[in-house]
């Protein structure tokens, strides 16, 4: 490729999508080296997510430069590999913190219900794009897409992880509605959405599951028990005020009154540090990245492809807000990470590769 060329790629590339990620990024790996300095077990996790991170754009520049027409074509083949990682987590899995959800590659830990999100978000956006992409959707359109969906989730929420599995039908949803559904069906839904969740709490749910709904609902129940995260979380958020407390300034990361600061609860650390108005400026960024997914979903002419942006756009958003709310005591605490803040390589590649598709697809209107 002669220099004029790679200009004029360089031109037409759209790096909007890993550049706002690459922002949080930063301000995620200097909170988690924040969170964890006096930490001697977790002191050096910062650098391990450096490294990740690094793999993750890659693997995202990689994706970034495959057509859009072969996510389409090879969807039910990631679709089927993913089936089987899954099977494989549960029958030879690593098991740590009472749950099965990961792979030993050598030195390196992969969980695969993270990467199930994108499978699914790509065979879901293959079925409804073929499948009368121009009528509002009945009860039974919904019979194969349901089925899809719910081979996976099935089997996430056996390692157990309830917090994925149900991540996943969110972003099924969200997918259905883009799609149009007929109001009956959406009322059909909703009861089933109820009867199901009634009886899922009596008797799906784990003990310690039914606490966490329990705690949310009245934290001081047991404030040195199931509730002690979310007060200690609540704390943290409240003590940043205005300006926080000043970059490593975190009584609760410092004094390890909160456990968990560099996944779940990285939110409320750097509330604590960095206050209101430091929150508001990573808010933004979020906000920014997710209204370019939402313009990339309703510029593009394939329907494939815009089903596939909202696939993206809700996964992004859902891990974001339950994170969030979580941590600021406004839903019951489940183990999501917040994305590109969270400490994490399977959710760093996930992210990653989120923004290669949407990249991907933004370029295609101008390089393919």
């Amino acid at each position: 490729m002669n220099r004029s060329a790679l200009l004029e790629l360089l031109k037409r590339y759209d790096f909007t999508f890993i550049g706002v990620s690459t922002a949080i990024f930063i301000m995620g790996v200097v909170n988690l080296y924040s969170a964890t300095h006096a930490s001697v077990h977790l002191s050096e996790l910062y650098k391990t997510q450096l490294l990740w991170y690094v793999l993750s754009t890659i693997i995202a520049m990689i994706v970034s430069f495959i057509q859009p027409k072969n996510f389409f074509r090879y969807s039910y083949l990631f679709y089927f590999l993913i089936v089987v990682l899954l099977v494989l987590v549960l029958v030879l899995g690593h098991e740590g913190m009472g749950a099965r959800r990961w792979l030993l590659l050598g030195p390196v830990r992969i969980q695969p219900s993270e990467i199930a999100k994108i499978g699914t978000i790509l065979v879901l956006a293959r079925w409804f794009a073929k499948v009368n992409p121009d009528r509002e959707m009945g009860l039974r359109d919904l019979i194969i897409p349901a089925i899809l969906t719910g081979i996976p989730t099935i089997l996430i929420i056996l390692e157990p992880d309830l917090g994925t599995g149900l991540l996943i039908l969110l972003i099924f949803l969200v997918m259905c509605f883009y799609r149009k559904l007929k109001w009956k069906t959406i009322g059909i839904l909703a009861l089933i959405a109820l009867l199901s969740g009634g009886i899922m709490y009596k008797f799906g749910l784990k003990e310690y599951q039914r606490k966490r709904i329990s705690t949310f609902l009245n934290p001081g129940q047991d404030a040195r028990g199931s509730g002690y995260n979310a007060i200690q979380s609540k704390i943290a958020i409240g003590s940043g005020q205005f300006s926080g407390k000043g970059f490593k300034q975190s009584s609760q990361a410092s004094l390890n009154y909160l456990p968990e600061n560099h996944t779940d609860f990285v939110f409320s650390i750097f509330n604590e540090e960095h206050g209101f108005f430091g929150s508001m400026f990573l808010i933004s960024l979020y906000i920014i990245l997710l209204f370019r997914y939402l313009w990339l979903a309703t510029s593009v002419p394939r329907i494939f492809d815009s089903i596939v942006m909202i696939g993206v756009l809700s996964l992004v958003f859902w891990h974001t807000f339950i994170n969030m709310s979580m941590v600021m005591g406004l839903m019951p605490i489940v183990g999501l990470p917040l994305p590109f803040m969270s400490y994490g390589g399977s959710s760093l590649l996930t992210f990653g590769i989120c923004n290669g598709i949407a990249t991907s697809i933004s370029n295609s209107r101008n390089l393919f």
